[in-house]
């Protein structure tokens, strides 16, 4: 049970009879900085529980909420088994999109946040991590405090709760489509005014869940519908969110020299999925030869490769795959990868700094694209075109960009209301009409699993 390379008193490895991981995490739907990391569709999901330290900041004021994680992390005994997950154990959570605010002072106040804080952490020590490829489970215990014994074994289980039921009775548009079109326009005068290359302009959908639902059926229902690489659930007081995000924000590996590697994947392009074969192929050849689709793809991989370099060694920076096409259940992707060598001294949250919120999510250049964004959205994004990631103490990470993602508020009466955004990159050609159509296309798997039965 124990790995011989760590003493017993500092890791317990645990294996487990093999389950779902979403079925598994049901009993802990309600339990505050529980997080679900379900990347079905790829190799790992996680299940955390029960942090030994947590890190909540309602509004930052600068970075350095940073250097108290990292010095939170830093003097923790921590030697990576050989056959360890890339996750097991450190910090994890939430990075709202107004977080960008205390990296970016020039955007200011901005609009008053809601109830969503900048960043929600917690340091783990315990987790359970799920090998898809292998159907293993495996609990992974650090004894980084004394007082702490492993609770988590006890806590997962199997839900009971019947899913053949409609979530929420009407999914409705905060704007009317005219006004949203309208402020689509405005953004492609900015644009050939010379204020930005792009800019992301979202718009929001909200709802009520219907008596008896609960957030995490959402999650449940898209886990068997249309799972996406970085689908997620996370529980804080209050709040629930459920995401089903298709895109990467940064990844940080450990190289055997020991230098950290990022790897950054911005999606930018989209097309919805064919209902015919033929159709389905069509689209996606339209997609691979949209003049428009291909500028707005580069433009997001020329901003993360500057945001990259400036924390970066020297000449390191790269883009092995340049608008690769990606096809998900509801649509097509264009999908580039740049990567990075890490200058020494520096680490993941030297990246956050420098490259969040993500590009793809923003526009070009940065800063201005923000503030337009401010101006024709008029409200706080919260965790939309945020970050969930984890982070080790040897340096590893991975995080996702929190699109295809829903935002739950507990009412007075057990309740629940929620909202999600869809957005697109409008640049100097966007036709408002055909850029409302995507925001529609992508909202449809989220729009399906809470209509639905």
């Amino acid at each position: 049970m124990t790995n011989s390379s760590q003493p017993e008193r500092l890791l317990t490895r645990t294996p487990l009879g093999w389950c779902d991981p979403v079925e598994a995490f049901a009993p802990l739907k309600d339990t505050p900085f529980a997080l679900l990391l379900n990347g079905g569709s790829g190799k790992w999901s996680y299940i955390c529980a029960n942090p030994m330290r947590t890190l909540h900041v309602t509004a930052a004021d600068g970075p350095r909420d940073l250097d108290v994680a990292r010095s939170g992390m830093a003097a923790l005994p921590f030697k990576r088994p050989d056959d360890a997950p890339p996750f097991c154990g450190g910090w994890a959570g939430l990075f709202s999109y107004e977080y960008g605010r205390a990296l970016l002072p020039k955007l200011g106040e901005g609009a008053e946040r809601g109830a969503w804080p900048d960043i929600a952490l917690g340091l783990y020590n315990e987790l359970i991590a799920f090998d898809h490829e292998t159907e293993r489970a495996e609990h992974f215990f650090w004894r980084w405090n004394e007082s702490t014994e492993p609770k988590l074994l006890g806590l997962i289980g199997e839900p009971k709760t019947d899913l053949h039921v409609s979530l929420a009775s009407a999914v409705t548009a905060r704007l009317p489509r005219a006004d949203y079109e309208a402020r689509l326009a405005r953004t492609v005068d900015y644009v050939h005014a010379g204020d930005c290359f792009q800019s992301n302009i979202s718009q929001r959908f909200d709802f009520e869940l219907n008596m008896g639902a609960h957030p995490f059926d959402l999650t449940r229902r898209l886990a068997r519908s249309s799972r996406a690489p970085f689908s997620a659930y996370f529980r804080l007081p209050g709040l629930a969110l459920a995401s089903n995000s298709p895109e990467r924000f940064l990844q940080i590996g450990v190289q055997p020299h020991g230098a950290l590697k990022a790897i950054t994947q911005p999606i930018k392009g989209t097309r919805p999925r064919g209902t015919t074969e033929e159709e389905d192929r069509a689209l996606a050849n339209e997609l691979l030869s949209s003049e428009k689709d291909l500028a707005e793809n580069l433009m997001i991989v020329d901003l993360m490769r500057n945001d990259l370099s400036r924390i970066s060694t020297p000449g390191s920076v790269r883009v092995p795959k340049l608008q690769a096409l990606e096809t998900y259940a509801n649509v097509h992707h264009l999908v580039s990868t740049i990567e990075a060598t890490l200058a020494p001294g520096r680490d993941a949250f030297d990246v956050i700094k420098a490259a969040f919120p993500g590009g793809s999510v923003t526009g070009a250049p940065k800063i201005r694209a923000m503030q337009i964004i401010e101006k024709l959205e008029d409200e706080a994004r919260g965790p939309y075109c945020g970050s969930l990631a984890w982070i080790s103490p040897d340096g590893a990470m991975d995080s996702s960009i929190l699109i295809r993602t829903v935002a739950f508020e507990e009412e007075n009466d057990g309740g629940w209301r929620g909202h999600f955004r869809s957005g697109g990159g409008i640049v100097a050609d966007s036709v408002p009409s055909e850029e409302y159509t995507e925001t529609l296309d992508k909202a449809r798997a989220i729009r399906a699993a809470l209509e639905g039965e």
